[in-house]
């Protein structure tokens, strides 16, 4: 989503910390500054205009006296998993010793949690977009995220951004 976001024209925030590698191959878009959201969200204002990826479980920690709108990008949990499972592999570290399911309990409760909180908050507006339907359709994708952002963003290109080849633990 964050290079579509970009190839549509909208500026992004990330730092470039975290180069891309195997298993991003495009990089990671992160911006370091918002691992620390909890603790620290004076960063928030170089935000404005701009997009930035926030993991869903720290969306709660957005401070209420801003707007947001926030693209929830939802992707089978059994795929995250195998993504990250693989990661972990590839830089001979592991994760978790808590097993598939039990992980999948603990994300699948997180995510209901924040999905929650976000239908409470008037300041924010959300457009959910799942993965595997962008991937398959990234231009339907494309022209949601831009009437969603209202601005005029490069829908063509937004949609030429997608490699299906990427999509590597798709899970059938």
């Amino acid at each position: 989503m964050m290079q579509m976001l970009q190839a549509g024209g909208l500026e992004l925030l990330t730092d470039n910390q975290r180069p891309a590698d195997p298993d991003n191959p495009r990089g990671y878009f992160e911006y370091e500054p918002v691992k620390s959201l909890a603790r620290d969200n004076s960063w928030l204002l170089k935000a404005e205009g701009k997009a930035v990826k926030i993991i869903s479980a720290l969306l709660p920690y957005l401070p209420a006296q801003l707007t947001y709108r926030i693209i929830l990008m939802k992707r089978p949990l059994k795929e995250v998993l195998a993504s990250q499972q693989a990661m972990l592999k590839r830089l001979g570290r592991q994760g978790s010793t808590a097993g598939d399911q039990a992980l999948g309990k603990i994300f699948d409760k997180q995510l209901a949690d924040t999905e929650r909180w976000l239908k409470q908050q008037a300041q924010i507006e959300v457009l959910t977009i799942n993965y595997r339907e962008a991937v398959r359709d990234p231009e339907a994708a494309a022209r949601a995220v831009a009437q969603f952002v209202g601005l005029p963003l490069k829908v063509e290109d937004m949609a030429r951004v997608v490699d299906p080849n990427l999509y590597r633990q798709r899970q059938r």
